[in-house]
Parts: C-alpha cells; sequence; structure tokens
C-alpha cells in the first residue's frame, strides 16, 4: 500500500522512494542509526546531579525518523553487535561487555530501548512527529516505555527493598526532560526543512 504525504515518516520522505535505490538507502540508514546510537551512548554532558548521556536521544529521534520497521531493524542491529561483545553501550567496557553487560543492571532498559523505538515510530507514522506538542507527548510515552522495564528489571536484579527509584529514575530525570525538549524541536524542524526545500 502506497503512503500518502501525511503518513511518511522523514527516512520516507527523503531520497529515493522506490526500487533498488530505496533499499541501499534503507541499508545505509540502518547502519548509519547503528553508529548514532554507539557514539551517541559514549557521549555524557556534565550536569547534576548525574551526567546526560545521549544514548536515550539517539533511540528516540532515530524512532521517530525511521518509522516502526526501519527503527526495529536498526535498534535490533545494534543490540545485537553489543551481544557480540563490542563496545557501544553507555556502560559497557573491554572489561564489561557483550551478553553480560546487557542481563546486568541496564538489561531492562535496553528492553525499554526497543519499545521506545516503535513507539516512536508509531506515532511519527501518525504524524506526531510534526509538532512540537504533539512529539513532546510521543516523547514522554517513550521515556515511559523506556523507564517501566528497567526499574522493573532493577528491582527483580536487586531486590525491591532497595532504593530503585533512586538507582534507576529521579537522577535521570532532569536530563531527560532536557533531551525531550530538544528531541522534540528537532524533528519538527528537519520536517520544515524537508517542506521548505520540496516546495
Amino acid at each position: 500500500m502506497a503512503l500518502t504525504a501525511n503518513d511518511r515518516v522523514l527516512a520516507e520522505a527523503i531520497l529515493p522512494q522506490e526500487g533498488q535505490a530505496k533499499l541501499v538507502k534503507q541499508a545505509v540508514l540502518v547502519v548509519a542509526g547503528i553508529l548514532a546510537l554507539a557514539i551517541a551512548a559514549k557521549i555524557k554532558v556534565p550536569m547534576w546531579p548525574v551526567p546526560i548521556t545521549m544514548g536515550t536521544f539517539a533511540v528516540l529521534t532515530i524512532g521517530a525518523a525511521y518509522g516502526p520497521r526501519l527503527g526495529l531493524a536498526t535498534i535490533i542491529g545494534y543490540m545485537i553487535i553489543g551481544a557480540l561483545g563490542f563496545d557501544v553501550f553507555a556502560g559497557s567496557s573491554a572489561e564489561k561487555f557483550g551478553l553480560t553487560y546487557m542481563m546486568g543492571g541496564t538489561g531492562g532498559y535496553l528492553v525499554g530501548y526497543v519499545l521506545a523505538t516503535l513507539a516512536l515510530g508509531w506515532a511519527a507514522r501518525q504524524g506526531m512527529d510534526r509538532s512540537f506538542g504533539k512529539m513532546a507527548l510521543a516523547l514522554i510515552v517513550g521515556n515511559v516505555l523506556i523507564y517501566v522495564p528497567g526499574l522493573l528489571w532493577l528491582g527483580t536484579l536487586y531486590g525491591w527493598d532497595k532504593p530503585i527509584l533512586e538507582w534507576g529514575l529521579t537522577p535521570f530525570l532532569m536530563g531527560d526532560a532536557i533531551k525531550l525538549v530538544l528531541a522534540a524541536l528537532l524533528v519538527p524542524a528537519v520536517w520544515k526543512f524537508v517542506g521548505n526545500a520540496r516546495a
């Protein structure tokens, strides 16, 4: 079924739209997305009470820009590369990597990355990525989908008698709010640029 102008995501609105060129474009976008996720995970911006890492920003914006299918292919590719032992996650290192790292305290958040990518892709398919307000709402939902499995996993792994919210939620809320605003501004701005370029 052909997509209309209103239900396209950004990745479908730019460059080739059909045939072999479209497949090449999609492959390039997946590789570029995986690289962007790996690089963003390692970026730490000084902030109180904890540094801001840009991994969630990349996850959510790629989900919105790529749509559910291409976004899912990208995030699964990223997870596979991480599972193979490559240092692509925020807290992974030469000493702590692969499935061992993924099954640690970060495991639930990585599951949340997949859910959030799908949710943002779906929201973009509905046109919610074209205005600040709707994009912000979709990003809030995406953040919830990251935190819920993350916190559930922390509680299961370490015990519910531990300060789970202090470990895995409250220190990150201010940084996430900043990233949410940035993403809610960025994606609609790119849409406006694409629209002006075609006008």
